[in-house]
């Protein structure tokens, strides 16, 4: 009996439900490969790669979520790009001075559902038009296309989270909206095609992970408000 529930496990892990904004780009690209095999057998293999590689950007796999108060959860899977403490945007008009901002690069293969680094309401949700340059670029945090969340939490902690667009980005989708209330880990968005995350914490807060991590949305915590732990050091090895 372990054993048959062992497998039905595995096969739940194989078949990660595709989330529902991928479904019109995986019918078109069932589409193509049908239309690319009658006419040249080549091309419809070339289009059945190219479907199972959007069925795979649009997984939407269930996380393991933490729910200690104070913690702030990744909201993206991807890579660290960048940890600086840098002055925010002035649409976020967050009060403290600088702030530490972790940017995350959203690669071209990684899972691109946004959830909640925080649970609580957002106070601002503010959308900005912008260019469309490399999401490594260090300019990209200004001059990109991007929506802003602003969150409150329940202890009045003020956490801001930004979608920005990449060089291939071409739409920033936004489930949630502004005086919703959210929970830690709750889908809220998603970056078509590449993109770039980041969180800004709380005046005098820092980050626990380092340049490079990889990072698991709504799994990997990287920051702990109620922590007087000193930032974490960290080498390749």
């Amino acid at each position: 009996m372990s054993n048959r529930f062992g497998i039905l496990e595995s096969l739940g892990e194989m078949f990660v439900p595709i989330h529902r904004d991928g479904h019109k780009f995986l019918g078109i690209g069932v589409a193509a490969t049908v239309v690319g095999f009658l006419i040249w057998s080549p091309l419809g293999w070339l289009c059945g790669l190219a479907t199972a590689w959007l069925a795979y950007l649009f997984r939407d796999p269930d996380r393991v979520i933490p729910l200690r108060d104070g913690l702030v959860i990744a909201p993206a899977d991807g890579r660290i790009a960048s940890i600086e403490r840098v002055s925010p945007p002035m649409e976020l008009a967050l009060e403290g001075g600088d702030r530490v901002r972790v940017s995350i690069l959203v690669s071209l293969f990684d899972t691109h559902i946004n959830r909640s680094p925080v649970a609580g309401r957002i106070i601002r949700s503010i959308y900005v038009p912008g260019a469309f340059v490399r999401a490594s670029d260090d300019k990209a945090s200004d001059d990109n296309e991007r929506r802003a969340l602003v969150i409150a939490t329940p202890s009045g902690a003020e956490i801001a989270v930004l979608q920005i667009a990449g060089l291939l980005s071409r739409r920033i989708v936004t489930f949630a909206s502004e005086g919703d209330s959210v929970g830690v880990g709750q889908r809220f968005g998603l970056i078509r095609f590449g993109s770039r995350v980041d969180v800004y914490l709380p005046a005098g807060k820092h980050a626990l992970v380092s340049v490079g991590q990889r990072m698991i949305a709504g799994e990997t915590v990287i920051a702990d408000l109620k922590s007087d732990e000193a930032e974490r050091e960290a080498r390749r090895g």
